[in-house]
This record gives structure tokens, sequence and C-alpha cells, in this order.
């Protein structure tokens, strides 16, 4: 489908015979329909180095994919659905007409209850994140896992790939963050050669699992139990991975929106339901894992600041940008401060 078909969707789609009445949230590869009771998930027509939804096969498989692995621990997600061009409607479901494209359908939640608003609020409560580290623990306590060849040049490469930011930094930051970006890929490089022993380890003692792979504050409603939602489909290798790694994208989040108290309520929360922290180097690797998680979305704030082309917008995702960089220098030096041998 191309946007315009999507703006008539919105408008003009029916489901089980209703106007679905919709508003549009647009991401880089997906366009949402909020509906009164559903909402519509569709797939972009795009291939990218990480996902291909170029044809109609490619975006049914992976909206079946997207619903299979989202039900392992969340009650929204409906059903799939064949979106048709009928003679006088777009529908939602089966109907007479030629099959355009395939949704994911899911209950419509609350906005309102959406954690990444509700901490702008200053609205979460340290009771709330319990209820959320044991549900996730839960979830990844009987989650697959999984056991492959850790290579080290893909450690490196991971964050290395910051550097692919450093001109951006150049041109709209100052030198203070081109030498920060410097300094962050030169003590990752070390933190990998010295612990890497350690992320094999922790491979072999069946840390490394089939979870979420993008669970941060606005992939989550707080609900009296939590809805998690909108985990990683197209790319296995971003939800294979160390649970720790994992843990450490919400509390990175939790700690972005300056809630220590909350990141150390959730992980204390969540070891005393899955005890995946159990050397002293795994304390480190925490935090090389949270300053991982900071350094990605750096990345993907100063990339999107190149391409915007709204002042006061790009000046909000540079602002994101040196917040995430400052945030990853900070677990940098925790770890000088806590060298444990």
């Amino acid at each position: 489908m191309n946007r315009n078909e999507i703006l008539e969707l919105m408008t003009e789609g029916l489901y089980h015979g209703k106007p679905i009445k919709g508003m549009l949230e647009e991401t880089n590869i997906s366009w949402v329909i909020l509906g009164e009771e559903f909402v519509f998930k569709i797939k972009k027509p795009i291939k990218l180095t990480f996902l291909d939804y170029s044809t109609l096969d490619l975006r049914k498989l992976n909206c079946e994919k997207e619903l299979e692995l989202n039900k392992r621990f969340s009650p929204i997600y409906l059903s799939v659905l064949p979106i048709i061009k009928s003679k006088h409607h777009w529908v939602f479901g089966e109907a007479e007409g030629e099959i355009i494209d395939y949704a994911v359908c899911m209950m419509k939640m609350e906005f309102d209850k959406r954690m990444d608003l509700l901490l702008e609020q200053n609205s979460v409560k340290g009771e709330q994140v319990v209820r959320l580290a044991k549900q996730v623990a839960t979830f990844h306590l009987g989650a697959e896992v999984i056991q492959k060849e850790t290579e080290i040049d893909s450690f490196y490469g991971i964050f290395n790939d910051l550097e692919s930011v450093s001109e951006i930094a150049g041109q709209f930051l100052d030198q203070k963050y081109v030498q920060m970006i410097a300094s962050l890929i030169n003590w990752s490089d070390g933190f990998i050669k010295e612990h890497f022993s350690r992320f094999e380890s922790r491979e072999r003692d069946g840390f490394f699992r089939d979870v979420h792979g993008d669970l941060h504050s606005r992939n989550i409603f707080l609900y009296e139990e939590p809805i998690i939602f909108d985990c990683i489909e197209f790319e296995e290798s971003f939800r294979q991975i160390d649970v720790l790694y994992e843990v450490a994208f919400i509390c990175m989040d939790l700690e972005n929106y300056e809630k220590k108290d909350l990141s150390d309520v959730f992980l204390d929360a969540y070891l005393a339901e899955f005890d995946c922290m159990i050397t002293k180097e795994d304390t480190q690797i925490f935090q090389y894992y949270k300053c991982l998680r900071a350094n990605i979305r750096a990345k993907v704030n100063l990339l999107a600041a190149k391409t915007e082309s709204d002042a006061d917008k790009r000046n909000r995702k540079l602002d994101s940008g040196k917040k995430y960089l400052d945030l990853a220098l900070s677990y940098t030096k925790y770890d000088k401060h806590h060298k444990m041998t």
C-alpha cells in the first residue's frame, strides 16, 4: 500500500461492517491506524538491511510472525487480517475483492496509560515497576534458550557503529561529542577484549534467550497487569539476546528519564525472580549493556536529526542524542569506579 491508500483506509475502512474512524500514527517501517476499538498495524512495502517487507507475501509472513511472537506475553494481539478493496469500500477481513495488503489487529489500549507518558508526568509508582519486572522475568524464564556461536567481531561491530554519527556530531553538536564517541568506542573495545570469555559463558549458561528485543517504556501500558507489546519480529538476532541486555534497555530508559530509583526497583524485582546476575563480572556486563543501549538510542536520534527538515524537531532529536551520549559515558565511569577482580 501507499500513503494515499492508507489515508483512504483510515477514513473509509470497515471492520465487522462498521467504520473504523481511525487516526494515523506512522513509524519508519509501519503505518498504525488507531480505530475506536481496535488498532491495525500495516507494514510499509520497504526493504532495508535488517528487514524485507517488499512483497505482499513477505508482509503477510511478517504479520503472522508478529502475531505469534507477541502472543507469548501480550493479550492484546488478536489476528492477521487481509485488507481488501471492494467495489465501494476498503475492508479489514474477509470480503469480495482484491487483497491489497495485510494488517495485525490488536485491541486498543488507553493512550494515557502508556509508560513513557506516565514517566514524563512523574506518575509511575514503584509497585507498578515491581509488577512489570516480575512479568518480564516470568516471560524470560519460559522463553526459548538460544545456543549459538558468538563471534567477537560482532560484539565490536554493534557498539562501534556509533562511529557512523561522528560526522553528524561534528556538524550539529561540538567537538566534545566527537571526542566522546571516539572515547566510548575505545572503552568498548577494551571491555569486550577483557570480558569476552564471560559473554561466551553466559551463553553456555542459558542466559541468551528468544525474548522481546525492544523493551522500553513506549512499548508498555501500565494497567493493573502491565501490557507489553511490539516485540521485534523482523530480525531474530535483535531478539535472541542475553536476558540482561533486555533488562538493560528498560533500566537505561528509566535512567534516561532520571528515574534511577525505579531502575533499581526493576532490577531488584527482576533478579528476585530470575537470578541471571550471578558473578561480579556480570554486574560490569550489565553496565556495558546499558551503555550499548544508550549508544544505540544516541545513534538513532542523531541520524534522525540529520534528515529532519523542521528545526524544532531537529533540535529535540539533537538534544536527545546528546543526553544519550552523556548517559552512555556515565556507564563507563561506573566501570572504572567499580573495578572488580
